[in-house]
């Protein structure tokens, strides 16, 4: 079931960022995060307007999606956002992103958005593939721009032109 999350998710919600964290490539952080210092993060989700979603399986959070402003306060980009998502290590290849990736692109339709971006680091093939699956397109590409401890990676930008 996929739901918008409450105050009650966001351990559950940082623990599986902090999974992505520790398994390197799949988010810019290097340090992982306590629950209590994500609580701002948190409070910047506003339901039908920038939400933030979990996928909820057996009573637990199993993955989730978040719908944040792109490039926030120029009001020229105010119809692209970007869309982001995780799913638990424990949970994974069993249908929760892309679940959650059409969830997310239903849900910015519904918003009024009319252009998704993901941004993600080039070494997560999974999430491209999951992205091109679902129509998004590479649009932009930062060579280099990631350092991993003398590791170096690129930055990709995938987009979703959704029909207004």
């Amino acid at each position: 079931m996929i739901r918008t999350a409450n105050i009650g998710d966001l351990a559950a919600v940082v623990e599986i960022y902090n999974q992505a964290i520790d398994a390197g490539f799949q988010t810019a952080y290097t340090h992982k995060f306590r629950p209590e210092e994500k609580e701002g993060w948190f409070h910047e989700f506003i339901p039908g307007r920038y939400p933030l979603f979990v996928y909820e399986k057996e009573g637990r959070v199993a993955g989730w999606l978040s719908i944040s402003a792109y490039r926030k306060g120029r009001q020229a980009l105010a119809g692209a956002v970007e869309i982001s998502y995780f799913t638990d290590q424990n949970c994974r290849r069993q249908g929760i992103g892309s679940s959650l990736l059409q969830h997310g692109i239903d849900a910015c339709s519904e918003l009024g958005y009319h252009t998704l971006l993901a941004i993600i680091l080039e070494p997560n093939i999974a999430s491209a593939r999951l992205l091109e699956k679902f129509g998004f397109e590479r649009w932009g590409y930062l060579p280099d721009i990631a350092d991993f401890n003398g590791t170096k990676c690129s930055q990709v930008y995938y987009g979703l032109k959704l029909l207004q």
